[in-house]
């Protein structure tokens, strides 16, 4: 994209975590606002068929990263590693960051991480970003008001927040960090990774949101939770006697900082030059106290988290790039994380690698035609089975374990999954079934569970 007649065009990617497909005001939320969000709605394109990498955290971002599926991609699963972080991606792996920095491009990422412990292969350092701040460890990011964080390889300790004390809500000093990294690049080309931690458990917002909506969704819901012992601030959720109005809260601040970001790009001069995405990695959660029936979080969709049902992998996916993306527009393709990658160089006039699974939707942005998916794939290695999932054109199948039978929906006339159709249609179960043993290659860290 980038030519000799323009500078190269400044990259923002903001991932949210476990933001539901139904939270944000232009996807039908109702219970609360989202104004920043919904302007990026209005000022760019709103992708209605929009999957994340996987449905849970360290897959989902292994898929961005890699431009890979999880049955290709080499994290499939969450799988933790001590004292701090998961497993690590091989350091040889071609990632985005690392093809962007290899264009030239100034790379950093702020928030959480989750591909690999502090000094492995899996460092963010070492897996393309030139700088890092936040939580390496997405067990360690639970926890609003951590003993620590870490900025590329100094262990930073929060004194305010020693013991059980509260001083510094971590996601505010990262978001600062993330506006001075776009000070600091403002001259140079840039690609800034945003995964937020808002709105995961725990429920906390600072008292200056939570005030906001505090007595507007009673009955409240209550979480008794960890506040001392061994999993105090080390992943363990906090109590929350508020959380429907805590959730509200936390997407509160997130719409706010989304707006303050487009803000400070504007400031500086480049808001017609940057491509700012705004997605989530996967769906809503059930845990620390919330509620996702409470406020629709998942739309009209059924699942959550940890489910390959659409409420679990289907998410919100904005894209704003003044005059290059026409206003107002609204997007059927069927696109998922993986493709971020191919897009994202593209648009950079980066390398793009053969041996991914992503097609770049750069055309699709810009009104051009764009070639489609013949299918997209997903596993899930947690619980006591694999779980596996494809989508092809209209259909849906659905595989909770080897010993069930596949499951197929009509996403056009039953989005919310609610009728298996699969004994009316036994030439589209038999190709559903065909593809999900051609769409993985082994993995001895991932095996397929029966």
């Amino acid at each position: 994209m980038a030519d000799g007649s323009r500078p190269k065009t400044n990259l923002v990617l903001i991932v949210a975590d476990d933001l539901g497909y139904g939270d944000l005001g232009c996807y039908g939320q109702k219970r609360f606002s989202t104004p920043h969000l919904d302007r990026m709605a209005r000022e760019g394109m709103r992708f209605t068929q929009h999957y994340s990498g996987c449905t849970v955290c360290a897959p989902s971002r292994s898929a961005l990263m890699t431009g890979q599926h999880t049955g290709h991609t080499y994290i499939r699963g969450n799988k933790e590693k001590n004292p701090e972080g998961q497993e690590p991606l091989p350091e040889n792996t071609v990632t985005l960051p690392g093809l962007l920095r290899k264009a030239g491009y100034r790379t950093g990422a702020f928030g959480k991480w989750g591909l690999g412990p502090p000094g492995s292969g899996g460092d963010p350092n070492r897996q393309g970003f030139d700088e890092f701040f936040g939580y390496n460890c997405q067990r360690l990011a639970h926890n609003y008001y951590p003993w620590h964080l870490w900025h590329n390889q100094e262990k930073v300790v929060l004194e305010e927040n020693r013991e059980d004390r509260r001083g510094v809500y971590a996601p505010d000093l990262i978001h600062r960090k993330a506006l001075a990294f776009l000070q600091e690049n403002a001259t140079r080309p840039f690609f800034l990774f945003l995964p937020v931690i808002v709105p995961h458990a725990e429920l906390f917002a600072p008292e200056t949101y939570l005030a906001r909506f505090r007595g507007k969704y009673n009955p409240e819901k209550s979480f008794r939770g960890t506040d001392s012992g061994p999993a105090f601030k080390t992943g363990g959720y906090g109590s929350q006697p508020e959380a429907h109005a805590a959730f509200a809260a936390m997407v509160a601040w997130l719409d706010e900082k989304v707006g303050e970001i487009l803000v400070r790009l504007k400031e500086l001069g480049l808001e017609e030059n940057t491509l700012v995405l705004f997605s989530s990695d996967n769906g809503p959660h059930l845990e620390g106290g919330a509620d996702p029936d409470y406020f629709d979080s998942n739309g009209p969709l059924r699942g959550y988290k940890r489910d390959l049902y659409e409420g679990g992998i289907r998410v919100p996916m904005l894209a704003r790039w003044p005059g290059r993306i026409r206003p107002g527009s609204v997007s059927e393709h069927a696109c998922a994380f993986w493709d971020w990658l191919p897009t994202i160089c593209e648009a950079a006039g980066a390398a793009i690698p053969r041996d991914i699974d992503g097609i770049s939707f750069l055309p699709e942005l810009q009104g051009r035609k764009q070639r489609a998916h013949p299918y997209l794939y997903w596993e899930f290695h947690e619980g006591p089975s694999s779980q596996q999932a494809v989508t092809m054109g209209r259909w849906k199948g659905v595989r909770k374990s080897s010993r069930q039978p596949l499951e197929l929906y009509d996403l056009d006339a039953d989005i919310g999954e609610t009728t298996d159709i699969a004994g009316r249609h036994a030439g589209v179960v038999e190709t559903m079934q065909r593809l999900m043993k051609e769409a993985r290659t082994e993995s001895a860290l991932w095996p397929f569970k029966p």
